[in-house]
């Protein structure tokens, strides 16, 4: 994979509080490093009505996915096969517990593209609001 790249993520949210699916999709370059086999993806995303931006690093394992997001948000996300995470998800307007029970983790990667989809269960604040599936595709740029 080169450098440079394109990150495509898409978030789907299914659950008992929501009548349809709200799908969240976000497109951006990005740095792609790979060090002592582990993957790492850098990218930036910006979000309405904030001025600051988010930088975002994952740190994928061949058994776990970790996301950073400092700036505008900051999370520390870790998603684990069969594992919950519980973390505190802030932002302008406050701070939420947030607990991530990671059900799936699939990563399939070629030399030049790597495809993940993770299904997980969210709370906030102890209580359960969505089942959840996350779709990131990240290729290389002129490959």
């Amino acid at each position: 994979m080169t450098k440079e790249i394109l990150v495509s993520i898409k978030g789907e949210q299914f659950g008992n509080q929501m009548e349809e699916p709200s799908p969240i999709e976000i497109m951006t370059a990005g740095e792609y490093y790979f060090r002592n086999g582990n993957h790492y993806i850098k990218y930036e995303e910006s979000f309405e009505d904030v001025t600051d931006t988010v930088q975002n690093l994952m740190k994928i394992r061949p058994k776990s996915i970790e996301v950073s997001k400092k700036g505008a948000v900051n999370v520390h996300m870790v998603f684990e096969e069969g594992k919950k995470d519980v973390t505190y998800y802030t932002t302008p307007f406050g701070t939420i517990q947030m607990g991530i029970a990671t059900t799936k983790i699939n990563v399939q990667e070629t030399d030049s593209n790597m495809d993940i989809q993770i299904d997980y269960a969210l709370d906030m604040n102890e209580e359960h609001v969505s089942d959840c599936v996350l779709s990131m595709n990240i290729k290389s740029i002129g490959a």
